[in-house]
């Protein structure tokens, strides 16, 4: 990669980290799943008038939409509402490493090399800190909201292995299509009977995190890490996915004074070593001569 693509990849990560710390901003002044609502519905109009849709089965977006946005993103807003801190959030979220392996060895019979498989003992090591030890940075709800919500990510993962070569900023447009009406139902449902009413009490601050997380966290960041993987091999973009946690809870730090307790940062550091052996563990492999007999499974 040369230093335009790595700045590139460099500003994808610092926009995804600092995008937990926006979230919670925003969860101060808007319900959670009002607000996954409101970010997909901005990504998805007026873009889907100009964007052509992607060449992907229909069930395909309604299975990611619904998986990933809907799901994920709805366990994610709520764990981080009241039971998980914004740093935290950006580091289980990483969860999804471990299930996308792990779906992809179950269901597509992928092969996971050694190094990887100590990887993923390591970061679930990690993992089992946090469910295991009271943290003041996640109750055990958050951690169990937030660990399934990186499952459900995983299974989206799983059906955008199956479309190779689809424009990543394309595809995310049209598959916002799906979650508003789900979400906004579901707002109105559990969370207000008056969303107008406290969409037009919403502060600034709450509108710039939507703004935040739909355009520059959905639209900017996806189109120029579809351009990097058009441009460069896999293998040499995702490995910078392992940086977004290590972002993430610098701006949390930084920006919201969120701090860890020992065993926090022991979990974080296992989670950290885990998921770069699970990452970059057939790279690791071929090092060590050891055989892999499919293309990477990790997904970020």
């Amino acid at each position: 990669m040369n230093i335009q693509s790595v700045l590139l990849a460099l500003l994808v990560v610092l926009i995804w980290g600092v995008n937990f710390s926006v979230i919670k901003v925003g969860l101060e002044t808007l319900p959670p799943i009002l607000f996954s609502g409101l970010r997909f519905f901005i990504v998805a109009l007026p873009a889907v008038f100009f964007i052509p849709r992607p060449k992907v089965k229909l069930w395909q977006l309604f299975a990611v939409g619904l998986s990933l946005g809907v799901i994920k993103f709805s366990l994610l807003f709520i764990a981080m509402q009241d039971d998980a801190s914004a740093g935290i959030a950006s580091l289980l979220l990483q969860s999804q490493v471990i299930f996308t392996i792990g779906l992809s060895a179950l269901v597509l019979k992928e092969h996971v090399t050694v190094p990887q498989r100590i990887g993923l003992i390591v970061a679930f090591s990690g993992f089992g800190l946090f469910f295991v030890a009271s943290t003041g940075s996640a109750t055990l709800t958050g951690v169990a909201m937030i660990v399934a919500a990186g499952f459900f990510w995983a299974v989206a993962n799983m059906v955008m292995k199956q479309m190779p070569g689809v424009n990543l900023m394309h595809f995310m447009v049209w598959v916002s299509l799906i979650p508003p009406l789900p979400l906004f139902a579901l707002s109105y449902w559990f969370e207000t009977h008056q969303p107008i009413a406290l969409l037009q009490a919403t502060p600034l601050s709450g509108w710039v995190s939507v703004a935040y997380v739909g355009y520059l966290s959905t639209l900017v960041a996806f189109a120029i890490w579809g351009w990097l993987l058009n441009q460069h091999t896999s293998a040499s973009v995702t490995p910078f996915a392992l940086l977004i946690p290590i972002v993430g809870m610098a701006a949390a730090s930084i920006g919201l004074g969120e701090t860890l307790s020992m065993i926090e940062w022991v979990g974080a550091a296992l989670i950290v070593s885990g998921l770069s052996l699970s990452v970059l563990g057939r790279r690791i492999g071929r090092w060590l001569g050891l055989k892999a007999r499919a293309r990477p499974t990790s997904a970020l």
